[in-house]
């Protein structure tokens, strides 16, 4: 057997890189353009490409791929036709689990970031504009007692609940909006009893805070659109940390502008790294660079599984970590 050739399209930490050249030759570029993917896809050059979420593997591409296997350096692989993949012998992986706290944490730094109008605080007080405490100065929302809605209650939704409850907040939830399916007492496990399902249409109209915890699909692109912002309190928060095109981002924008809600704390975006136009003016929007999972052991984790996945493609073996169509 020849010696396995790894493509790995942006540097990642270590013990990835470590683990790929026990295995094989690695190639690690700083970041690739969607022809420079295309070539070395079809080149026959790589067994296994290590991308990232920004990489896109459509159903033409992957028809002319000349690969093993595509091990994603992310949880989510929207950019990835995973049948496709299927349909033409490439196998896909993905990193589960290793990104949950950091995600949450990031959540929760949103809500609060927004709530607190953390930018619009910062700004002041760098611009020289604080010039003693006063009784009106940078009010914000309550959090304590404010009830949160989470859209999506899967493993990141359930860690954010554990954090919300802890600064004494009501949560309610949709499973899988914008439908549902009963959730038992035994999937929320510790959460049972100290969580409420309601309706999508309820939690919107319900929630102090929504925080956005989906999948994206067909059904929870634009989730939240013009008439969902709408029906949100005026007071609200919006946060997301899932997905960019689960929310409408001119919409959103409109919204704030008209302040129609309260705030939004955003680490995605509809087409990063591209913004809605005058997203980055306002300032109740507090915005982060897609850094969710920007925790080092997360990181590192994240790594460890893409590398474990890439080893046992090029191998021709079920990765660990394999996402099927």
């Amino acid at each position: 057997m020849s010696t396995p050739r790894f493509l790995v399209t942006r540097e990642i930490p270590e013990p990835g890189p470590s683990i790929l050249k026990e295995a094989g030759d690695v190639v690690i570029k700083d970041g690739v353009s969607a022809d420079e993917l295309r070539e070395a896809v079809t080149s026959g050059e790589y067994d296994v490409v290590l991308p990232q979420v920004s990489d896109k593997f459509d159903a033409e591409l992957l028809s002319q791929a000349k690969i093993r296997g595509i091990a994603n350096y992310a949880v989510g692989y929207n950019n990835i036709d995973v049948p496709a993949a299927a349909e033409n012998g490439i196998a896909v992986g993905n990193t589960p689990d290793v990104l949950n706290d950091a995600t949450a944490n990031t959540a929760m730094l949103l809500l609060l970031g927004a709530a607190r109008r953390a930018h619009e605080a910062s700004e002041y007080l760098r611009e020289g504009r604080f010039t003693g405490i006063g009784p009106n100065l940078l009010v914000g929302q309550d959090i304590t007692g404010a009830t949160l809605g989470i859209a999506g209650m899967g493993r990141i939704g359930k860690a954010v609940a554990q954090r919300a409850l802890g600064f004494g907040m009501k949560v309610i939830f949709t499973q899988r909006p914008p439908h549902d399916r009963p959730v038992s007492d035994d999937e929320l496990g510790d959460l049972a009893g100290r969580v409420t399902q309601v309706p999508w249409d309820e939690l919107v109209e319900m929630s102090d805070f929504i925080s956005l915890h989906v999948p994206l699909t067909e059904e929870t692109t634009h989730l939240i659109d013009r008439k969902v912002l709408r029906r949100m309190k005026s007071t609200a928060v919006l946060v997301n940390t899932a997905r960019g095109p689960v929310v409408d981002e001119n919409a959103l924008v409109r919204a704030l502008r008209d302040r129609e809600i309260f705030a939004a704390g955003l680490d995605v975006y509809e087409n990063e790294p591209e913004m809605a136009d005058g997203l980055v003016e306002l300032p109740n929007a507090f915005l982060l660079p897609h850094v969710g999972s920007a925790e080092g052991g997360s990181r590192a984790g994240m790594a460890r599984k893409a590398a474990e996945n890439a080893v046992a493609m090029a191998r021709g073996e079920t990765p660990p970590y394999e996402v099927k169509p």
